[in-house]
């Protein structure tokens, strides 16, 4: 999502979307994300190239509206989709702090076949009780340890334990920011069962 003003200039997310959640817009226009998200699966879908699902950042503000879990299902079904189309992103400071609104938020999302993903995993403050209360499916590596793999040090240490970490509690990992051969053939001999990055497609 991008924010272009009136002299084409673009406005990155990381400065607009601390406003939208400030002001509550996030909401209206999470939303809108959800929707554009999943017609734009639908077309994958009807053309024969889809993925298996399409990935869609939420922020906290999103997940603590009452109505959410009605806005997802509606985007899905105004597309046409299974909830197995689509996983939701919630970062690592989501899950820091889980709330019953949370927990059934999530879990009903789930019931409805969506995945929960944890973005950016690494760099909160969540704990293996609070990934355990909310029952996610997804942990993904931040890039910034898949950038440590290859080097000489022994700072990959803790990529390695997240990996250890998220198969014991039986979670399907994601590495983020993969951009060399070298880091994918580390990743895939320690299990890791997805990455993305520059090495498979530019953004």
């Amino acid at each position: 999502l991008r924010w272009r003003t009136e002299d084409g200039r673009f406005v990155p997310p990381d400065k607009f979307i601390p406003v939208a959640e400030h002001s509550g817009l996030i909401v209206a226009l999470g939303q809108w994300v959800l929707m554009a998200a999943c017609a734009a699966m639908r077309e994958l879908l009807d053309a024969g190239v889809a993925p298996q699902r399409i990935a869609i950042n939420v922020s906290t503000v999103q997940l603590q509206d009452p109505g959410f879990l009605e806005i997802v299902c509606a985007a899905l079904a105004s597309s046409g989709l299974r909830g197995d189309h689509l996983e939701l992103e919630i970062t690592e400071s989501v899950a820091a702090l889980p709330t019953d609104l949370l927990k059934s938020t999530l879990s009903a999302l789930r019931a409805e076949g969506v995945s929960i993903a944890i973005d950016d995993f690494g760099t909160g403050y969540s704990n293996l009780n609070n990934l355990h209360a909310l029952n996610v499916d997804v942990l993904k590596i931040d890039k910034s340890f898949v950038d440590m793999l290859t080097s000489n040090s022994t700072s990959h240490m803790i990529a390695e334990h997240i990996i250890q970490m998220a198969n014991s509690l039986r979670l399907k990992i994601v590495a983020e920011g993969v951009e060399t051969a070298g880091q994918v053939a580390w990743l895939q001999k320690r299990g890791v069962q997805y990455c993305q990055g520059w090495h498979f497609a530019k953004a």
